[in-house]
């Protein structure tokens, strides 16, 4: 799989661009009409198949080579799906295919199950105009006399994204509702009168912790301090409230009991889908995969009963897959000389990087049509100097020019500094013929392709 310096610059015109066919299907057709559905891309694809197993066959419209982001269809898409049990999605503008589709079957037809995969994920998403929570500073005194505690946010760890803050005695936003049988963990983000963030945590001189408020339901949530931040698992329907409370060892140093959080146990979150605004690459992670995965098989257990066990029992083998994919990212970064690599491609692993704690440095952004300025490249430069790093990344399916292996923007790093090795890592949108043909579906292109290459890029 490695280009290197040598083969790109030897490359000429007449190349294959890296693992492209055009009109080659993902997959085979599947059963009888009506029997089985579509999904939207790849991945969602080759989750359906994990979890429908023999009894029923998906097929994924978009082509071999290409990803679903900027696809569409041709010819009357929409009655093909109509004419089989499910349309599987993601409501995300990433796909805005996909959501007009679903939006005509469920406008015009009754017989296909409309699914979307995100559903439940939205305390999960990430925001593109989120600032990042700031990391605490170790190293200092703290006295209570000098924190800020009339004013901190509270973040929601599922994305790290700030959902409240406490304001001289009184909450604006504040605890979010909790899924049943669900847990929300959360935490604060506290500063001391010159600006520093104050640490949290059980072998820190700070503790967070949560209490519930007088005369409030205690049935619904159990609550779970670790320290630094703080779990509501979800037991009851019902609503309740509580008091954020910030501990010295066995000293109460502030609490919220002036205005109580007040919030629901729910049977589940109300599906909304990705806006333009928040990140729908959730399928690169393999914790929330997981969640998808659930979906699917209790979406196929509704649709098909008598098969319903089968379903589960598929859906729960391949987690046990993706939790080992997920052990395996773990260890890659624990093992990692340096947190930071250079990616030529659209910045599509935000939730991989925010999970595993390392981070991928494109000058893209989030959308593969971005244009890259000059300045951008000067400044991926100075970073691989400062960072001596010797191995870039690249998407495969980002080589818009068929006479290249990479893209222009790694033969450009190429040809000013001193990188010579380039490795593909892939989001998994889409696949290629040769990993087609080698078998590979969402877990084998991570184990074969995203692993060894971030093992590369990050030292490890």
């Amino acid at each position: 799989m490695q280009q290197t310096r040598r083969s790109v610059l030897k490359a000429g015109a007449g190349a294959a661009a890296f693992g492209t066919l055009a009109g080659c299907l993902d997959s085979p057709l599947g059963g009888d009409e009506g029997e089985g559905g579509y999904a939207n891309f790849f991945a969602l694809w080759d989750w359906a198949e994990q979890v429908s197993g023999d009894e029923l066959s998906f097929e994924n419209p978009v082509e071999t080579g290409s990803m679903g982001h900027g696809w569409s269809p041709d010819g009357d898409l929409a009655r093909e799906i109509a004419a089989t049990n499910m349309f599987l999605y993601l409501d995300t503008p990433e796909f805005s295919w996909a959501q007009d589709i679903a939006a005509e079957l469920e406008r015009d037809y009754e017989d296909v199950r409309v699914v979307d995969g995100m559903q439940g994920l939205e305390p999960f998403l990430i925001g593109f105009d989120d600032d990042p929570i700031p990391d605490p500073d170790h190293g200092r005194e703290y006295p209570p006399e000098t924190l800020q505690l009339d004013e901190f946010d509270i973040v929601d760890l599922r994305s790290n994204r700030r959902i409240g803050y406490w304001h001289v005695e009184h909450w604006h936003g504040g605890v979010p509702d909790v899924e049943l049988d669900e847990s929300v963990p959360f935490g604060v983000v506290i500063e001391d009168e010159d600006g520093y963030v104050v640490p949290l945590g059980e072998d820190e001189q700070y503790q967070l912790d949560a209490r519930f408020a007088d005369d409030t339901d205690e049935s619904v949530v159990r609550i779970e301090s670790h320290g630094d931040r703080v779990e509501f698992h979800g037991e009851e329907l019902g609503q309740t409230a509580v008091v954020i409370e910030l501990w010295r060892g066995d000293e109460l140093i502030y609490d919220t009991a002036d205005e109580a959080s007040s919030f629901e146990v729910v049977e589940e979150y109300e599906d909304e889908g990705a806006d333009d605004f928040q990140d729908p690459h959730v399928w690169a992670d393999p914790v929330l995969a997981q969640r998808v995965v659930d979906t699917i098989a209790d979406e196929l257990g509704e649709l098909d009963p008598d098969n319903a066990e089968l379903y589960e029992d598929n859906a729960a083998a391949y987690n046990d897959r993706l939790a080992t994919v997920d052990q395996q990212f773990e260890e890659l970064t624990e093992d990692a000389d340096r947190d930071v690599a250079v990616f030529a491609g659209h910045d599509s692993f935000q939730y991989v990087e925010r999970r595993y704690d390392f981070e991928l440095v494109t000058p893209t952004g989030i959308s593969p049509d971005a244009s890259v300025s000059p300045q951008d490249i000067a400044d991926l430069l100075d970073l691989i100097e400062e960072e001596d790093i010797d191995t870039v990344l690249y998407d495969p399916f980002e080589v818009s020019d068929p006479g290249q292996e990479v893209p222009q923007m790694v033969e450009t790093i190429f040809e000013n500094s001193d990188v010579e090795d380039a490795e593909p890592l892939t989001p998994a949108e889409g696949t290629t013929t040769e990993w087609s043909e080698n078998g590979w579906g969402w877990v084998e292109q991570m184990e074969e392709i995203n692993l060894p290459s971030l093992r590369a890029a990050l030292g490890a």
